[in-house]
């Protein structure tokens, strides 16, 4: 008797933080911290390539005390960078996780472990994007949680 092993598609872990009391510029740096920690690469998909760059900007700046190293296509030697900003849908660094930002969307998150949308909450086009994602990477089957700040600035699961 013959047995054949199918391929075990994975699901991606996929993330949805509603950023009410702090911006993204604050949130930002503090995932990709712990992304780091966990040994992950990640890129960053910015709504465009001027926000991308903006967004290195604050990555050099956000503390005193901490570095994340990171880079564009701009920056050359894009295979190399543990945290690659983009406009565009690409991954060059083989990163593990993907974080979508400032407009930036695909309902495509095949072949990462995870991914974060992250939307302003004061944004009433923002709200209505993410939840139209939400229901088609459900409708996919991946696991998806949904994240809301409380009045004290933690995240709260909601969903």
């Amino acid at each position: 008797m013959l047995f054949y092993i199918l391929p075990l598609k994975l699901m991606t872990e996929v993330l949805f933080y509603h950023l009410e009391r702090r911006p993204l510029e604050q949130v930002l740096p503090q995932l990709l911290e712990k992304t780091l920690e966990r040994g992950w690469r990640a890129v960053v998909q910015a709504g465009s390539e001027e926000r991308a760059e903006a967004l290195s900007q604050t990555l050099w700046t956000y503390r005193d005390e901490a570095f994340l190293p990171h880079g564009s296509a701009a920056d050359g030697h894009e295979e190399m960078q543990p945290i690659f900003l983009t406009g565009g849908a690409v991954n060059p660094n083989g990163a593990q996780i993907r974080f979508f930002v400032a407009g930036a969307s695909s309902e495509d998150v095949s072949g990462y472990e995870r991914a974060v949308y992250m939307f302003d909450g004061h944004d009433e086009s923002a709200v209505a994007a993410a939840r139209e994602t939400w229901k088609a990477i459900k409708a996919q089957g991946h696991d998806a949680t949904y994240w809301q700040q409380s009045p004290e600035g933690r995240w709260e699961k909601k969903a």
